[in-house]
């Protein structure tokens, strides 16, 4: 008898994360998670009612974990002008997903192809995140610190775009720092000033 302790909960979450990350929702199965955590199938589901609603768990972790180091990022800012609360937003964004591994990284990458439910339960945090954006990005155009200007609903989606598609080529060990990316992100969305 192995005197090895099985896994809890978070154990599983950590696990379905990676696997929905690396592998995608539908080419993932409870087995396969069980597998990796060293339980038969049928402990996950004394946890979790179905792969649906263990997705949504993560799914609503990585938002939760995303949208708090914004928040704090925020917070921390004080009376700061526009710019300089939006900069501190985006490297506060790109932190947060590779700080909080596969959970804000799934959310990124396996949101758009997680069954309706699942989506259609997530949006309210989503759209709630993506309103802090709105918010700062109006905040910046007002004080003719935004490049351009134009659609802001364009200009949230083109910033939020960039940001998560670091997930795809940023390389923590690599030649640039996540502050050196980040900056560079923000020069292409503020005036210097």
């Amino acid at each position: 008898m192995s005197t090895r302790s099985l896994p809890g909960r978070d154990g599983i979450l950590d696990a379905a994360a990676r696997r929905f990350l690396e592998h995608g929702y539908a080419e993932t199965s409870v087995r396969d998670i069980a597998a990796e955590v060293g339980v038969k199938a049928a402990s996950i589901y004394y946890h979790f009612e179905s792969k649906d609603e263990l997705l949504a768990t993560i799914l609503d972790e990585g938002i939760d974990r995303i949208t708090a180091t914004v928040q704090e990022a925020l917070t921390g800012a004080g009376e700061r002008g526009a710019g300089a609360r939006l900069r501190l937003a985006i490297g506060a964004h790109l932190a947060a997903l590779f700080e909080h591994g596969p959970y804000t990284a799934a959310h990124v990458g396996v949101f758009p192809s997680a069954p309706e439910a699942v989506r259609a339960a997530g949006l309210p945090a989503r759209d709630a995140y993506e309103s802090i954006w709105s918010r700062l990005l109006s905040e910046a155009a007002a004080e003719g610190v935004l490049h351009g200007g134009g659609d802001l609903g364009v200009v949230r989606l083109a910033l939020l775009g960039a940001m998560n598609a670091t997930l795809q080529w940023f390389d923590p060990d690599g030649p640039r720092s996540l502050d050196d990316v980040a900056a560079t992100i923000t020069a292409c969305f503020l005036d210097a000033r």
